[in-house]
């Protein structure tokens, strides 16, 4: 995955570009979430999510929700939880089971050691102080309560990377064009351990490695626009980058059969 400028990590983290571009609705999300479904090895990351909980009974705060992908499968199998969603964006929750709450992670509305665990999945890279909302998060858990985060690796998708600098390039008539913006640049896979272990003391890894392969441009087609909202910080035409990436890739697919991209992912269970 690239490495962003500061002004990319910056907009990473702008709570106005999230709550009213990046996620006003599920749109988006959606598109980047849909391109794991030509992932091999497949993982059901709710039903994950659910192992890491089966000893937990209560208050479930799932912080940064999104479109509610892990609110609705806890509320189907696990509707002994009390399951609260929220989100920066009211209009992101406007589709998630309720009871939710428009909340900032790094101030909740909930007392301390009120939550019995909390979720904090593909989200802690949009906060503006990590460190601060990690605590925040800790704060609401009750002891013997479990935190469960997740986020990509720093190579995740770097055939994406490399096709978005063709891309770019070509548009720019240079050799190689700017880096796409990395959403998880800031609390990648590899800084995550080290970022929460400054406040849990027990924090569990597991890797999730796969490889997507699509014989059609469509799925990377939509994974590159939903970064749309952060199209002024790739320093290239957003919308000619996109087209450009289209059409290498369609002529990747005609020459090798299809395009290939190396994900990796995990998801990390802490304990004070």
């Amino acid at each position: 995955m690239t490495s962003n400028t500061a002004q990319q990590d910056a907009a990473v983290a702008d709570r106005s570009i999230l709550a009213n571009s990046a996620y006003a609705d599920g749109r988006h999300l959606t598109a980047r979430q849909s391109i794991y479904q030509w992932q091999q090895p497949q993982y059901d990351l709710p039903g994950i999510v659910l192992g890491e909980l089966a000893g937990t009974s209560g208050i479930v705060l799932d912080v940064g929700c999104g479109n509610g992908k892990f609110v609705s499968r806890l509320h189907k199998d696990r509707p002994d939880l009390r399951v609260v969603g929220m989100d920066i964006s009211a209009g992101i929750l406007a589709g998630v089971e309720k009871p939710v709450l428009v909340a900032d992670a790094q101030a909740l509305p909930f007392a301390d050691d009120s939550a019995d665990a909390v979720l904090a999945l593909h989200m802690l890279y949009h906060v503006g102080n990590i460190e601060a909302t990690i605590k925040e998060l800790a704060r609401v858990l009750q002891d013997g309560g479990v935190l469960i985060a997740s986020t990509n690796s720093d190579h995740d998708k770097r055939e994406l990377d490399q096709l978005w600098a063709r891309a770019a390039g070509d548009v720019l008539g240079i050799p190689e064009g700017p880096a796409r913006v990395s959403l998880s640049s800031r609390f990648s896979l590899e800084k995550a351990a080290s970022c929460l272990g400054v406040v849990f003391t027990d924090v569990q890894v597991r890797e999730l490695p796969g490889v997507i392969e699509v014989t059609d441009p469509a799925p990377i087609v939509a994974h590159l626009a939903s970064y749309e909202a952060w199209a002024e910080q790739c320093g290239v035409p957003f919308r000619e980058t996109v087209n450009r990436a289209a059409e290498i890739a369609a002529a990747t697919i005609e020459s090798r059969g299809s395009f290939k991209i190396t994900c990796l992912g995990g998801i990390l269970s802490c304990r004070p």
